[in-house]
């Protein structure tokens, strides 16, 4: 329904924002696009000046934090060996053991080296070789300690081959390895093979807890002391 607009109404409607639409000859040429209004009308102006600027003023880099205290780095400590059977008879010491074997493995300096379900495992490896019949079998506990590097390991390991002598080394878990031979190699890679610290045979091999999580490891286990044992055997034959 049409509803007749004098001249007066249509311009206050088209003021108001109003779209009026009216039949004309051609409908296709109406614009079907809607009237903006004069409040929006300000939209489409050019941004002043001052507003143009603050948009194209480029942006300031944002300030970069102040760098946090840096940690220090872990290094590796060889604490002093002690005796694992001290009250061993050494008349009752099988012969094809060696003078000494010292073993170094990761733990603490004052830590039982036999609790817990890897000190059970390390006695029984231990116990498999007839070592718990020999009373001079040392173990130097390897920890890692903030400040330090590998000198003191070094030092300390330098050490305590002078005063045990042993006839073998035996070399167990990876930190072990890395610690005494200075070598970064996967331990499979390095286990099965003699190496030599200051004239000394040395055996690398698996340690306790790593054969708790992958005993399937055990019998590669069982070889490299075998190895240490033939090595320890073979170094306190008379020549």
């Amino acid at each position: 329904m049409n509803m007749p607009l004098d001249a007066r109404q249509r311009a206050m409607l088209q003021e108001m924002g109003v779209r009026l639409w009216w039949p004309t000859q051609s409908d296709a040429a109406v614009d079907l696009q809607p009237t903006i209004p004069k409040s929006d009308r300000l939209l489409e102006r050019p941004n002043p000046p001052a507003l143009v600027q603050a948009v194209a003023r480029p942006q300031q880099a944002p300030i970069a934090a102040a760098p946090g205290p840096t940690a220090a780095p872990l290094g590796w400590v060889l604490h002093p060996p002690r005796a694992l059977y001290p009250e061993a008879d050494p008349q009752q010491t099988p012969q094809p053991l060696g003078s000494a074997w010292l073993i170094v493995a990761e733990g603490t300096e004052d830590g039982d080296p036999f609790a817990g379900d890897p000190g059970r495992l390390l006695g029984n490896m231990l116990q498999a070789l007839q070592l718990h019949r020999h009373p001079r079998v040392f173990l130097c506990a390897l920890s890692a300690q903030a400040g330090t590097d590998a000198s003191p390991a070094d030092a300390a390991l330098a050490q305590a081959m002078a005063s045990i002598q042993p006839s073998v080394l035996l070399l167990m878990g990876r930190a072990a390895a890395r610690a005494v031979l200075q070598r970064s190699e996967p331990l499979g890679q390095l286990r099965g093979q003699t190496h030599r610290v200051t004239d000394v045979p040395a055996v690398v091999t698996y340690d306790a807890p790593y054969l708790l999580r992958a005993p399937h490891a055990k019998p590669a286990a069982w070889a490299d002391l075998c190895l240490a044992r033939a090595l320890a055997c073979s170094t306190s034959a008379p020549s």
